[in-house]
């Protein structure tokens, strides 16, 4: 089948599109597993996979044949590309590979393509859709297939529940080789993540929670390399390391979280979508409008019809503004407030000037008209004016 979700910017002169997917594949010493592993990767991202995707190939100071192979991949395959760095680590690699990227979300995943290819497209959904920032695979899920040896079982339950204990983070596995940032969000994390080795991606994951960004979990199945050559002892006291110094940098708040905050609260402001400010903008419009009808009748059997009708308007209209800034259009705080209630009465003005002539016509039409009549034609008015309010709610006061 021909390539069509495979980004070739990196290989054809004059196409400048990004990807939409970055996926990095680090490498040290991979020269008999590669070429195949990557000529499987590429297969199934030109035929399986809906997204432009570029497959970035980071290279380690291999000491093997790898580098000669990259370089062949790189010629052969479009949307291959290769990042030599002089020094070890996956962390290394995957801060290089990711700083700078131009596609929408970066991601990583091991040579040996441990995870299957399928659990891919739900990894990326999620973070393209704006539901959440970061997205990991997780072999620890009762709904993951995992095949390993039980020494590598326990390790990684064991390291999982020191992370939940010590950190109290709430996503399972901090170690499966399969994972994707939005990269607006890896521009923020990578200059606040220390390591270079292999708590990289504990120490990224543990600053994104704390930070508020929302982590997705996808069950993987997940068959371990037999020939791995991860050396267990040095990783886990690696690990232990990292852990306690990360302890050390969050209980003296040496890491400053601001802007990774900024960004999720931003994030959350921009995936209000029109449907959902909607929903909750009707909801907010039917309880304004009960209380509305109500105070107009309370206020009738003292009042003009135009008075309790302004007087019921301002009341409610105050109350609909508070609330449509908290809830449909996601603001806090007190940063614009005062402006915000300004335009909101102005809104008021124009919603009283639409309800206020539909009751002089009805009056006009007929002058003797009942109080529930009054009160139908209201209703049916203060729905247009609603309309026209939640239009310069969104384009003008909460903009």
């Amino acid at each position: 089948m021909t390539s069509t979700s495979l980004d070739v910017s990196a290989t054809a002169p004059g196409v400048t599109a990004p990807p939409t997917l970055d996926l990095v594949v680090p490498v040290h010493d991979e020269a008999l597993d590669l070429a195949s592993s990557i000529r499987r990767l590429h297969a199934f991202l030109a035929t399986s996979f809906p997204f432009p995707t570029r497959i970035t190939i980071a290279d380690n100071a291999s000491t093997d044949a790898t580098s000669d192979i990259a370089a062949r991949l790189e010629t052969e395959l479009p949307g291959v590309r290769v990042l030599h760095l002089p020094a070890k680590g996956r962390g290394r690699a995957l801060r290089a590979a990711w700083t700078g990227s131009d596609a929408a979300v970066v991601g990583y995943m091991d040579v040996d393509l441990s995870t299957d290819l399928a659990a891919l497209l739900p990894l990326i959904a999620p973070l393209l859709s704006g539901h959440s920032d970061v997205a990991i695979g997780t072999r620890l899920s009762r709904a993951a297939r995992v095949s390993r040896g039980s020494k590598r079982e326990v390790i990684s339950r064991a390291y999982n529940a020191l992370l939940r204990g010590v950190l109290g983070v709430g996503f399972s596995d901090a170690q499966c080789g399969f994972k994707a940032v939005r990269t607006d969000c890896a521009q923020r994390l990578l200059p606040l993540v220390r390591d270079d080795s292999w708590f990289f991606d504990t120490e990224l994951l543990v600053i994104a929670e704390r930070a508020g960004l929302r982590i997705h979990e996808v069950p993987v199945d997940w068959v371990d390399d037999p020939d791995s050559r991860v050396d267990i002892v040095s990783t886990a006291v690696g690990d232990l390391r990292g852990v306690a110094r990360l302890m050390r940098d969050l209980g003296t708040g040496r890491l400053d979280l601001g802007s990774v905050r900024d960004l999720r609260a931003g994030a959350r402001r921009h995936a209000q979508g029109l449907a959902a400010q909607v929903l909750r903008f009707a909801c907010i419009g039917l309880m304004s409008t009960l209380a509305y009808v109500l105070l107009y009748l309370l206020m009738r059997t003292g009042l003009p019809a135009q008075n309790a009708n302004a007087l019921a308007l301002l009341a409610t209209a105050i109350g609909n503004t508070a609330a449509n800034r908290r809830w449909t259009f996601a603001m806090s705080g007190s940063e614009g407030v005062l402006r915000q209630h300004a335009q909101g009465l102005a809104v008021f003005v124009a919603a009283l000037l639409i309800t206020a002539l539909s009751l002089a016509g009805l009056h006009a039409a007929d002058p003797h008209a009942s109080r529930a009549t009054e009160a139908a034609v209201l209703v049916v008015a203060n729905l247009a004016a609603t309309a026209m309010r939640f239009v310069a709610l969104r384009k003008w006061v909460f903009a």
